[in-house]
């Protein structure tokens, strides 16, 4: 009888250990989660987005003008709110002029022109963009809306190059863009 009895107190002794190893494990990774979720909420973190910083685009709008074959655009008069943050020119690629901005509700447009041949430039610009029946007289030029790409955009085909007004924005920010551009 005393052998019986012995074996069982050993099964109680082995499942109590048993236990306090499962409920040790547990109190460590509640111990660990707690520790994670502090370190969490003092740890500064950033989750918006990025501040761009403002461009100045005259040096670089001096030299597009002054080198490209045709009338170099930017626009003039718009609200501070526009904030140029790239530019860029290319004389040795079809001479192109890059101008982009982010808008004041977070979109993005951009001013591009070029020599290049129109259909593969503004399937670069509009990032895939294809052409609509809508055509709208902005300013003293025709502009054709494109849809369907990656960005709307509104293109002109005049004085020897192509000039397309693309982005995220809506076609009324595409639309204040292109009233905005001079060639002066």
């Amino acid at each position: 009888m005393s052998r019986a009895g012995t074996c069982d107190d050993r099964d109680v002794a082995g499942s109590k250990v048993k236990q306090k190893s499962v409920r040790n494990m547990v109190l460590s990774l509640a111990v660990t989660v707690l520790a994670a979720g502090v370190v969490y909420l003092f740890v500064p973190h950033d989750d918006g987005t990025p501040d761009l910083p403002r461009v100045d685009y005259r040096v670089e709008l001096l030299t597009a003008r002054r080198a490209a074959s045709y009338p170099v655009v930017a626009p003039q008069g718009l609200p501070d709110t526009w904030k140029p943050t790239s530019v860029r020119f290319q004389g040795d690629k079809f001479d192109a002029w890059h101008l982009g901005y982010h808008t004041p509700d977070g979109g993005y447009v951009q001013v591009q022109q070029s020599m290049e041949k129109a259909d593969d430039f503004i399937e670069q610009a509009s990032q895939g963009g294809h052409r609509t029946d809508v055509t709208e007289r902005i300013g003293d030029r025709t502009w054709t809306r494109y849809t369907g790409g990656r960005y709307d955009a509104l293109v002109s085909r005049e004085d020897g190059a192509t000039t397309v007004v693309a982005g995220t924005g809506s076609f009324g920010q595409l639309t204040e863009m292109a009233k905005a551009l001079r060639a002066e």
